[in-house]
């Protein structure tokens, strides 16, 4: 029979939970216990960023790291001052693992593939002697009167011969990722759960008159949403697709104004910048220019400035019925007013989110107000920690949410292990008074 006594059962077996679970067993705990509900443990970092795995970004302050998060922002300092980017870094190299930053601050493996992180992490709790059981799942916890808790799993038919479906731990760390089993668990050992909502997604356009457009990529555009309890704006990249927008700033933009969508069912109004924020002076000078410089060309051969895409610029030209084939030298100033404006500001309709439920994270989790940052351990429950996308917190793309994962699984292993340390110098202190006492 296997062991049914843990010193810690981890319930997760993605980027926390493996974190966390790696850093107890390393720093001297016995007796860990990770469970994962599916085949394959870390699924979600073998099939992030496109098969590569977006472990981190290169953000190397932390109080700059934090404004990378929508949710959870200040409460991350403290945190990220004990592991932040550079930390990750060295930890996986200590383990053979080298990233590489790319030229926007995301950082992948040098071997491009996902495959190469979980390897690292699976050898790594393997040589720190943690126990995964795959296809085991956590479906009941009750707490006992003398301290930890009694488990309850659904036990897959291929799990190791042996594995009992009733089994104890002194202490358990809750790192279930979105899935609603850790909400539930979670608001049964008494604490509040802020609901969850989509972030990272993409956005439709009513009647999506930038259709025709799919695949144009703008570098830099200004995004402003209007939505009736406030206005959010970002910049960056933008991706047109055939619903709507998407790219990295949409991406952004979605992050930081997931709960005020949710409220207005993501109906709103969505303002382009197309210039990236150029002034009317610096476009009239870019027209200028153009008209004196390029005065026999056609509109459609020749754009204000060369990032402009061709395409986008003949789609304004046609949508304000402009010719493309007149010439720069015929162009009316009237005509070139309100191509400016439009390159500055023009108003498209929200009607919904992106289609296929694309959304990468989710906002909401357990309320961080109950939950000490420091240790990651309940501040209802004691012996019961979190880390994690469980947690209310989510950040935006490119490696942040990753980041989160080691740090709050990092900060939540040492915990346990010290505690339990502690625990065990407590328990020998007592044992010792009392035996001292029967000697006298």
């Amino acid at each position: 029979m296997l062991p049914v006594d843990w010193s810690l059962v981890v319930a997760g077996g993605g980027p926390a939970g493996y974190m966390a679970a790696i850093t107890a067993a390393e720093q001297g705990l016995a007796g860990v216990l990770l469970l994962e509900a599916t085949p394959q443990p870390l699924g979600k970092v073998l099939i992030s960023g496109g098969g590569r795995c977006n472990v981190t970004h290169a953000c190397w302050d932390p109080l700059a790291l934090v404004g990378h998060y929508p949710r959870g922002s200040r409460a991350l300092r403290g945190p990220f001052s004990r592991f932040a980017t550079g930390d990750c870094l060295a930890w996986f190299a200590e383990r053979g693992l080298e990233l590489v930053e790319e030229p926007d601050g995301r950082l992948f493996p040098r071997s491009n593939r996902s495959s190469s992180v979980v390897a690292v992490l699976e050898a790594a709790a393997a040589a720190a002697g943690v126990t995964v059981w795959r296809g085991a799942s956590l479906r009941q916890v009750d707490v006992r009167a003398g301290g930890g808790f009694q488990l309850t799993l659904r036990l897959a038919a291929g799990l190791a011969h042996g594995a009992s479906s009733a089994i104890s731990a002194d202490r358990l760390l809750l790192a279930t990722g979105g899935h609603p089993s850790g909400r539930q668990l979670a608001s049964q050992l008494g604490h509040a759960v802020v609901p969850p909502v989509p972030s990272l997604f993409t956005l439709a356009l009513e009647a999506n008159p930038l259709a025709a457009l799919r695949g144009v990529v703008m570098d830099p555009v200004g995004l402003e949403l209007r939505l009736p309890c406030g206005r959010f704006r970002e910049r960056g990249v933008l991706l047109i697709t055939g619903w709507g927008v998407s790219g990295p700033a949409t991406l952004r933009l979605t992050a930081f104004a997931a709960r005020a969508l949710k409220e207005c069912g993501y109906r709103g109004e969505l303002r382009i910048d197309w210039s990236g924020g150029s002034s009317a002076e610096e476009l009239s000078q870019l027209f200028s220019a153009a008209r004196s410089q390029q005065a026999r060309r056609q509109l459609l051969n020749a754009r204000p400035w060369p990032e402009l895409s061709r395409r986008l610029w003949i789609h304004v030209l046609e949508r304000h019925g402009v010719a493309p084939d007149q010439r720069w030298a015929d162009l009316r100033r009237r005509d070139e007013d309100r191509l400016m404006g439009a390159l500055r500001s023009t108003s498209y309709a929200v009607g919904g989110r992106g289609p296929f439920g694309e959304e990468f994270v989710t906002a909401g989790g357990v309320s961080l107000g109950e939950v000490n940052l420091a240790t990651m351990e309940s501040r209802k429950q004691p012996g019961l920690y979190f880390a994690g996308e469980l947690l209310d917190v989510d950040g935006v793309t490119g490696g942040f949410n990753f980041q989160h994962c080691w740090t709050s699984g990092w900060v939540a292993g040492g915990a346990i292990a010290q505690a339990a340390q502690t625990g065990l110098a407590v328990a020998g202190r007592s044992a010792d008074l009392v035996e001292d006492g029967e000697h006298r």
